[in-house]
């Protein structure tokens, strides 16, 4: 019996017991690993399409040559099937189904109104009844650079309560006329909410009428010869065409909706996501979905838009250039989620096709520049097979290296390359924290990072990870003896290293590469060179970057958090009385005693901590 009718007869066999439900169904393998994830509005009738002696596309026959078991879980109704399939794609990545990569949370522009003096901040997470939250922005920098416009326009505060409740003069901001400073009450309580509301109409696309009330408050100025105060208004009307210009403003945007459109080259999909609100574009953001030849792009299409909306609120409205699949379905299950009514367009209007005509070409150059830097980095990786005599060609390469100063702050860390470039979503880090490691012995730290890598390949510890084809070691003889020395004990005999030693002086372009225990040199001219020295300082970039944060986290450590009983909710009261921990090493017990939520006990270990404690002292 044929593999393909194997997996058929086991189908067969699982339908009998299979009840006449809607839900989703599991194909795995013979290790347990999902290789698909589909629903159904009927199981047994869906999976029964499987047993068809004919017609089955090369791809199915594929997946069900696989299939050694099916798992079920069924649902009130096709709409919640839709959403849990969604949801497990994402969790468990089969490779049979059209995965959404590179999916993330996007930030918002949040202004709390739950605080007496409002604060204007970047938010990522789930969303509270009391505050308002503008958004999504396509990405960290779009979100900073319109809170940096709007600090300039409204003047809002964006400290932290810390900082707000302990200035006692106004900070730099206010000096350069990016805040009204109402910590130490340079404005009035109602002229500081009249900012905020001034700054929610214009997130709410009010900016025209923001605009012109800004033009008459500094032409009066300047009829009551008041040229300060018209100076004012004018910079503020300035930041304001800022923002409308950069953010595309006019007549012609969709007011309250997400611009998705899809363009397919080479079997390679791009589709971009543009967020529209109140007339404003706030950025767009390219996905490249994984998916066969033989999906199509209307299959493709739904399964990106069920993933992406999975953890994302969507506006009302969603415009797309293609239909796809279960339209219907997707809107009514989207609707049930978020409790709110959800429509799908494909428009028609001239103005409105204008603007998806432009998103089109957007995703038509976005893909043809993915398409020629895949072929760059396929030409690199084929060069670096024949140089070092490799006999394959990597598809996955992981580039180790250590940072730390005189042995503090220790890190190990490794980043990803393939034929897509660099794979961020792979770049790991390691707290060196073996006891036996010296500081500073970069074989000791090489070894642990190699070791907390591979042994847990081995012992399968980490789901959907990939054994590297190739390890790049930043280092010399040493490193690369310790690497191999440490693989072979753990059975990866066969995984090939390069080993990249700086030559003197740590001169660039000098250097030296070990393989298979050879030293070799690359021609100074040689592209490949240039490659080499790419991963191998991406990899340096990256271990310097670790490292700072961690330093940084010690440096910022309060001595506060030595002193047993201090906890955070302690620290917090403690800071927002005394405003730093420097006041309170010098106050006294009844000082301490004073601050709610302290009691005495405790108040008696924070004195004797700092009164008493030799090395603080």
């Amino acid at each position: 019996m044929s593999t393909l009718h194997f997996g058929q007869e086991i189908i067969k066999s699982k339908i009998k017991i299979i009840p006449n439900s809607p839900g989703i169904y599991k194909f795995l393998d013979d290790k347990d690993k999902i290789l698909y994830i589909g629903k159904a509005k009927n199981l047994p009738k869906r999976l029964l399409n499987y047993t068809s002696g004919s017609g089955l596309a090369i791809r199915t026959q594929r997946l069900i040559s696989n299939i050694k078991e099916i798992e079920v879980i069924t649902t009130s109704n096709e709409s919640e099937a839709l959403l849990l399939e969604a949801n497990l794609i994402k969790k468990f990545k089969p490779r049979f189904n059209v995965l959404l990569k590179d999916d993330k949370s996007f930030p918002y522009i949040q202004i709390r109104l739950s605080d007496n003096w409002p604060q204007l901040t970047k938010f990522r997470g789930k969303h509270n009844e009391h505050d308002l939250f503008f958004g999504p922005f396509a990405s960290i920098g779009s979100a900073n650079w319109t809170i940096k416009m709007l600090q300039k326009v409204f003047q809002l505060r964006v400290c932290d309560d810390h900082n707000f409740n302990n200035r006692s003069r106004p900070c730099i901001l206010h000096q350069i006329k990016r805040c009204s400073a109402p910590c130490t009450n340079e404005i009035t309580k109602n002229d500081y909410d009249k900012s905020v509301n001034e700054c929610v109409d214009f997130l709410n696309g009010k900016s025209r009428s923001i605009q012109k009330k800004f033009s008459k408050e500094m032409e009066q100025a300047s009829r009551d010869l008041d040229f300060e105060k018209a100076a004012i208004f004018r910079d503020r009307i300035k930041s304001l065409t800022q923002i409308q210009s950069s953010q595309q403003i006019n007549k012609n945007n969709f007011v309250d909706a997400d611009l998705v459109v899809s363009y397919r080259l080479e079997n390679i999909t791009c589709i971009v996501v543009f967020f529209y609100r109140s007339k404003q574009n706030w950025g767009n953001q390219c996905f490249f979905p994984k998916h066969d030849i033989e999906n199509s792009e209307t299959e493709v299409m739904e399964s990106f838009l069920a993933q992406f909306y999975e953890n994302k609120i969507p506006p009302k409205e969603i415009i797309l250039n293609i239909k796809p699949n279960n339209l219907d379905l997707l809107e009514k299950a989207l609707s049930n989620k978020y409790n709110k009514k959800i429509i799908f367009k494909i428009p028609k209007q001239k103005n409105q096709l204008t603007i998806i005509n432009v998103a089109i070409q957007n995703a038509k150059e976005t893909l043809q520049r993915k398409l020629l830097g895949s072929e760059k980095n396929n030409e690199s990786l084929k060069q670096l097979s024949e140089f070092f005599k490799l006999n394959f060609i990597p598809n996955l390469i992981e580039v180790y290296d250590n940072s730390h100063i005189q042995g503090t702050s220790a890190i190990g860390s490794f980043i990803s390359f393939g034929e897509d470039g660099f794979l961020k979503n792979r770049y790991r880090k390691f707290d060196i924290k073996n006891p036996l490691t010296k500081p500073g012995d970069d074989y000791a730290m090489m070894n642990e990072v190699i070791h907390r890598r591979f042994s847990k390949l081995v012992k399968k510890e980490v789901d959907n990870d990939t054994i590297p084809d190739l390890l790049i070691i930043d280092g010399g003889k040493g490193q690369y003896s310790t690497v191999r020395k440490k693989l072979d004990e753990l059975g990866f005999h066969d995984l090939q290293i390069i080993a990249i030693a700086k030559g003197k002086n740590r001169n660039e372009g000098n250097e030296t590469f070990i393989s298979n225990n050879q030293e070799i040199k690359i021609n100074k001219n040689n592209p490949l060179l240039f490659f080499m020295q790419r991963l191998r300082d991406e990899a340096h970039r990256f271990a310097i970057y670790t490292h700072r944060k961690k330093r940084k986290k010690t440096f910022t450590k309060s001595l506060l958090d030595e002193i047993p009983g201090i906890g955070r909710g302690r620290k917090k009261l403690l800071l927002n009385h005394f405003g730093s921990a420097q006041e309170i090493s010098g106050a006294s017990m009844e000082d301490l005693k004073k601050v709610e939520g302290i009691s005495e006990l405790i108040a008696k270990k924070i004195y004797n901590y700092f009164h008493l404690n030799k090395n603080f002292l």
